[in-house]
């Protein structure tokens, strides 16, 4: 059973985020980091990416894919790319821009905010400069 229909969905959850992005790109590819967060620091661990074309993923079907990564993770990043005429993009593409993504990141974790980042619990984060004190 679809959800598109259901337009109550919050898109600050992943639940309703998936939804959106589904209904607005009719299908895209989600470049996936799994950072840890601690203290003044968020991390990259691990990488993928992987094709939406519906909007049946849930957070609970989501923990289970990204599960095998073997890593302990805070929070995700996900970042949504589409090809020129909408839909996910190819593999070698999304290789890519995955790592394009990666090396961004490290260079400045600010980055993230240009996706959707999300806690171990599915709710919407947002990373903010801070100083350490």
């Amino acid at each position: 059973m679809s959800k598109s229909s259901d337009s109550g969905r919050d898109i600050n959850r992943f639940d309703g985020w998936v939804v959106h992005e589904f209904a607005r790109t009719g299908g895209f590819t989600a470049l996936v980091v799994l950072v840890s967060i601690g203290g003044l620091e968020v991390v990259p661990l691990r990488s993928t990416y992987f094709h939406v074309i519906g909007d049946d993923l849930d957070w609970l079907a989501f923990n289970d894919l990204v599960r095998g990564a073997g890593v302990k993770w805070d929070g995700v990043v996900l970042m949504p790319v589409v090809d020129d005429h909408g839909g996910p993009v190819e593999d070698a593409k999304a290789r890519e821009a995955l790592r394009e993504l990666e090396q961004r990141i490290i260079e400045d974790r600010l980055v993230i905010n240009e996706g959707h980042f999300f806690d171990k619990w599915g709710r919407r984060m947002k990373v903010e400069e801070a100083e350490a004190q």
